[in-house]
């Protein structure tokens, strides 16, 4: 009993002396996402966010270039994303344009109310501008956007978003009572090109444009004071000081940092001499905070790999689930007459809206990224399927189904054995459209932040630069003639011999 009780004793004394290890505390840096809108300036601007948040430690996720005002801020307020860089006159005017606000302090107070931050001003003015030819100009004799007045038949054109929103062509039209009505909305970087050409005499500019002295543009003078001040911000979602507050910290830091002047700069040298924008940024970070970093560029083949997973990713998940859905659809919508006029009438329907309107729609219930671009694909994709299996089922002779029920084949052995494989032509056909257009239409996903072969597509035409339109645009057009002759030789492999003359004559 000794031994035993000594035993006690120095495992009591031990347990009292050594101290448990104590518990992991490390904190795990929560993970930030941000955002930015689809022209050069934004992306600078999303690229310096980036990292300064990763210099606080936290690892980053940049969604660029996600097209309009409305699906940054969609996706801020649903979490989507934790910032984006804005401007106070699009906030007042346009987004909150309903609740009537002056100051940024009502501004404030009106972002607080949906979980809203926003930092002081970066230090410039983008305001929207106008701006003619600077020889037009001169001939003309225009100086002020009322100077316009006087050509009525002058081509003007302006970004698709600035023809619709309150601070926009609407209002500008009514404020300078503008005559023109050859007016026409198009791609903000497009209009550069199209006034350089000639097409259009005018065009909306945002002040701190590169392309204003390169296109030697003449700024007219907003002699009615219409366009408001567009202080650039950072907005961010509330939490965001919760979850990481030295991040948050990092974007106040810009406040007052970036005038006029710089961002003209670093927007020339991504548009006029071809530099990146994480490299600008890094440049901007270094000047300015003393901040190291490395920008980390891709090669070209590792970013063509990266698209193409993506854009297979996209195809391939909403095809594959839509066959599952598709196919049973199309045998319903052959075997009852009703249901089949209510399947096609919807999947009709569905197939006739914008493929932009369909992926913008699905932001509020899914978020950006893939994952609404997979729900529109989706749903683009069962139309052709219904209706190819729909039409090769309708399309069997009647005799062949007679045939088939006097040998007393129950119904699901004679769709199995007998109708598909007759209708697979069909089918087939069916899955192959709608496999092309998906390839197609998976590089609008790239506008939500999908990726996919249309982000180099959007870049290049952001940037003017051809060969970044065609490394997108190549590919997605060597993927749908691969698709197309893949599901043709599956047609020709899938098919029986004995069923291949039958299905010509009948399909």
């Amino acid at each position: 009993m000794k031994p035993l009780w000594a035993l006690g004793v120095v495992t009591v004394l031990c347990l009292g002396v050594v101290k448990p290890a104590p518990a992991d505390t490390t904190v795990v840096p929560v993970p930030v996402t941000v955002g930015s809108k689809a022209f050069t300036e934004s992306v600078i601007l999303g690229e310096i966010l980036a990292r300064l948040s990763e210099q606080a430690g936290h690892p980053v996720v940049h969604k660029k270039q996600l097209g309009g005002t409305r699906i940054l801020w969609n996706a801020l307020l649903s979490g989507a994303i934790d910032a984006y860089p804005d401007y106070t006159g699009t906030l007042m005017h346009e987004i909150l344009a309903k609740e009537d606000l002056h100051t940024p302090a009502q501004l404030r107070r009106a972002l607080a109310q949906r979980g809203l931050r926003m930092t002081g001003p970066l230090g410039f003015n983008n305001t929207y501008a106008i701006a003619v030819r600077e020889s037009l100009a001169t001939r003309l004799r225009l100086v002020s956007v009322s100077d316009l007045r006087a050509h009525p038949a002058l081509a003007l054109g302006f970004g698709n978003e600035f023809m619709h929103r309150a601070d926009g062509w609407p209002g500008l039209q009514q404020r300078y009572r503008l005559p023109q009505r050859n007016v026409r909305g198009l791609n903000h970087d497009l209009a550069y090109r199209a006034i350089a050409a000639g097409t259009l005499q005018a065009i909306d500019v945002y002040s701190t444009d590169a392309e204003i002295a390169y296109y030697d543009l003449r700024v007219l003078k907003d002699d009615l004071h219409y366009f408001p001040d567009y202080s650039a911000v950072v907005l961010y979602r509330a939490d965001l000081e919760q979850r990481a507050p030295n991040v948050v910290t990092g974007f106040g830091q810009l406040a007052g940092r970036i005038d006029d002047a710089a961002m003209r700069a670093m927007n020339a040298q991504v548009k006029l001499q071809s530099r990146s924008e994480a490299s600008v940024a890094a440049a901007f970070l270094q000047n300015e905070f003393d901040l190291r970093v490395n920008p980390r560029p891709q090669a070209v083949w590792q970013t063509l790999w990266r698209h193409t997973r993506e854009h297979l990713t996209l195809v391939g998940s909403s095809l594959s689930t839509a066959i599952l859905f598709a196919v049973p659809l199309g045998i319903l919508a052959a075997r009852n007459r009703r249901a089949g006029q209510v399947i096609l009438g919807l999947t009709g329907v569905i197939q006739t809206i914008p493929t932009l309107a369909l992926f913008v729609f699905m932001i509020p219930l899914l978020g950006i990224g893939a994952l609404p671009a997979l729900a529109a694909l989706f749903l683009y994709s069962l139309l052709p399927i219904v209706r190819g299996t729909h039409t090769g089922l309708q399309s069997i002779a009647r005799e062949i189904l007679d045939s088939a029920e006097a040998l007393g084949l129950p119904p699901m052995a004679r769709l199995r054995l007998i109708e598909l494989p007759l209708a697979a032509r069909s089918i087939l056909a069916g899955i192959k459209t709608s496999a092309v257009i998906n390839v197609g239409a998976a590089t609008i996903g790239a506008l939500i932040g999908a990726g996919g072969y249309g982000e180099p597509i959007l870049t290049g035409i952001r940037l003017d630069d051809v060969g970044l339109i065609l490394q997108g645009a190549v590919p997605a057009a060597l993927m749908a003639l691969l698709v197309q002759g893949l599901f043709e030789a599956l047609e020709r492999g899938l098919l029986p011999r004995s069923l291949r003359a039958s299905a010509q004559t009948t399909v």
